[in-house]
Order: structure tokens, then C-alpha cells, then sequence
């Protein structure tokens, strides 16, 4: 007994293989400690392939630091195609920016810059008033 707790308690440790392949000789108990020793050595293994750290060390890709999808840099629409004034007329325009249930969608969803989503805030909400745009729609 003494030995398979003291397995457990240094399996943790650099030294874990040597007293694991000891504790499976002993029987079911030990299976289990192999088996976390297992899924302890599987994350480096899973990122000695490819590096699965970001920029500045932060895993990439969410919990578990497996991503697939690379995030691009959002880029202000109104900024790249050098568009000043934004009309509250223009309801095309507009109800990109809106959501389905009549929301703003905010800047960190639609990547545009803080002056024109304040313009566009202004636009929508005139659209808004003069009916061009819904408030809200039915669910």
C-alpha cells in the first residue's frame, strides 16, 4: 500500500515512469495511475508537432489550447474604403450594423474603429426614428 501511494504522490514528477511500470505489476489499482500518467504526458506529446502557444504565450484557440481557426485583425470597413460621413438613408449600409432582433452590434463583433461605430450609432438611431430602420422585431 505504502508503495502505490507513494506512486501516486511522485507521479507528478519526472520520475513517475520508473515507479509506474513498478505499480502495474501490483494489479487494478495501478492501472488507473498509469492511465493518468498516460493523459499527463499526451499534452506535451500533442504539441511537440506544433508549437500550441500564441503570441506572447497565451494558448491559442480558447480552453485547451487547441486552435484551428487563426483570428484575423478586424478592420474598419469605413477606414479602408475612406468613407467620412455615414447616411442614415443609406439602409443597406445600416442594417449590416443592426442585428436581428434591431440590436447595434457592438465594435468588438464588427471590427469597426470607435469614431465610426459613433457615427454609425447616430445613423442607425435616425434611421430609427424617421422609420427607416425597426426598433426592435417581433419574435
Amino acid at each position: 500500500m505504502s508503495e502505490e501511494t507513494h506512486g501516486k504522490a511522485s507521479e507528478s514528477g519526472a520520475s513517475a515512469a520508473p515507479q509506474g511500470s513498478t505499480g502495474s505489476d501490483s494489479g487494478p489499482g495501478s492501472g488507473s495511475s498509469s492511465g493518468s500518467s498516460s493523459g499527463s504526458s499526451s499534452g506535451p506529446a500533442r504539441s511537440g508537432g506544433r508549437p500550441s502557444s500564441g503570441p506572447g504565450g497565451r494558448p491559442s484557440g480558447g480552453p485547451g489550447g487547441r486552435g484551428k481557426f487563426f483570428r484575423r485583425k478586424k478592420v474598419c470597413k469605413f477606414c479602408t474604403e475612406k468613407i467620412d460621413a455615414i447616411p442614415y438613408r443609406d439602409v443597406r449600409l445600416l442594417q449590416g450594423f443592426v442585428a436581428e432582433r434591431g440590436k447595434i452590434v457592438p465594435r468588438r463583433l464588427t471590427g469597426v474603429c470607435t469614431t465610426h461605430q459613433r457615427r454609425l450609432t447616430r445613423a442607425i438611431k435616425q434611421a430609427r426614428n424617421i422609420a427607416l430602420l425597426p426598433f426592435a422585431t417581433r419574435h
